[in-house]
């Protein structure tokens, strides 16, 4: 029997459509095509796909039902392992990890893991999310800090031992970076509220609106719980540590995208904000991040959006997904380009980038070519917004 050796391609909107607005780009595979996707899966014996999830979700027994129609005991199998498959199933890099070790790239393209799970994770919660029976409680009870992905994913964890869970938010609302850091045509909020909802049923407590350090201490909490995880995340820009960083005009990505997600902009005029764009965006750097502004940014009426990269497209850390929607809806990559000053008028407002060209070099610690300057090819180009998306510490 011959194996197909391609995923059927995953509907989604126009470009030339979702860059009017916020809404989510992928719609998601049916029943029939997940069905179809499934039957491809060779159910190898050794299971390598497992080896490359962090969570060994059983992926090879999920398809199984998948391609049996048994949609209810794939989701059990799933939830088994991952308290927040809605969202894995949209965002995780699968095709580093579990799609990564799929036999079938031998063949072809990889078994489509990641939107199988999707598939699963959006079908539980359009019929109901049932969650599993509660253990017997075990008498402790765990403080957890932050109530993002894995201030979240711990909670539920420990739910499902039997342990009691408070979690302590700072802000008024649950996700943590999956609410006020992808944007809505990547990650809607409404399925981030379902995940959260699922794992408060597992007698998960959340406070919202405490700041651990001024409204409790640390040692407040280690005093009155058995154990305390810290799970606030990774939240200080990193900068490119060169001249007119400081002009107005020049936006980590992390303030940016909050500002437009949690002062939601992307509901603009319903809601007002203060992020303006201008009619010129770049933004610096190569991740999902540098993609999410740069989309973000066309969003916003902006009318060119550039994505600057020191190095060659090969190295580009972002998903291929998420290259090639925002090659799609228009954003200008020039890669193997580095900036080397902001340039901005008497009022302190920026007015342009000077940058220069690279070439790659010997392999650096990260494994990638080390980009090297080019003497003498100096540009400038006259911009409105820098958006710096080089990472987070």
């Amino acid at each position: 029997m011959s194996i197909r050796r391609t995923k059927p391609e995953m509907p989604e909107q126009s470009p030339r459509e979702r860059i009017k607005n916020f809404q989510e780009v992928p719609f998601g595979y049916g029943k029939e095509i997940a069905t179809l996707e499934a039957n491809r899966c060779l159910q190898c014996k050794n299971k390598p796909c497992m080896k490359g999830c962090p969570v060994e979700i059983d992926i090879p027994g999920f398809v199984a039902c998948i391609a049996k129609g048994d949609f209810d005991k794939a989701a059990e199998i799933i939830r088994a392992k991952n308290n927040l498959p809605a969202i894995s199933g949209r965002v995780c890099p699968y095709e580093k990890q579990c799609e990564g070790e799929c036999t079938l790239k031998k063949l072809g393209e990889p078994l489509g893991i990641g939107r199988l799970e999707r598939f699963i994770a959006d079908y539980e919660r359009e019929k109901g999310i049932k969650p599993p029976k509660r253990p017997d409680p075990t008498g402790k009870h765990i403080a957890v800090v932050g109530a993002g992905p894995a201030g979240l994913t711990c909670a539920g964890d420990l739910a499902r031992m039997g342990h009691a869970v408070t979690v302590f938010e700072a802000l008024h609302d649950p996700g943590g970076v999956l609410m006020y850091g992808i944007p809505e045509f990547r990650l809607p909020k409404t399925i981030v509220k379902s995940e959260v909802e699922y794992v408060k049923s597992l007698g998960v407590e959340v406070i919202y609106d405490v700041v651990v350090g001024k409204t409790i201490t640390v040692q407040e909490l280690m005093d009155k719980y058995d154990a305390v995880f810290i799970g606030t995340g990774a939240g200080l820009p990193k900068w490119l540590n060169i001249p007119g960083e400081n002009l107005d005009g020049v936006y980590s990505a992390n303030e940016f995208l909050t500002r437009v997600n949690m002062m939601k902009a992307y509901r603009f005029p319903e809601f007002d904000t203060p992020v303006k764009v201008g009619k010129i965006v770049v933004t610096f750097g190569a991740g999902n991040v540098a993609m999410d502004c740069a989309r973000t940014a066309l969003r916003l009426k902006a009318e060119k959006s550039y994505i600057f990269y020191r190095r060659s497209e090969a190295e580009m850390p972002a998903r291929e997904e998420e290259i090639e929607h925002a090659r799609q809806e228009g954003v200008i990559f020039k890669l193997l380009t580095a900036p080397i000053r902001f340039i901005g008028d008497e009022k302190g407002i920026l007015k342009e980038v000077e940058y220069l060209k690279m070439e790659l070099g010997e392999p650096d610690e990260s494994g990638r070519r080390r980009p090297v300057p080019l003497p003498g090819s100096e540009e400038k180009l006259a911009i409105d917004t820098a958006l710096v998306a080089i990472g987070q510490s």
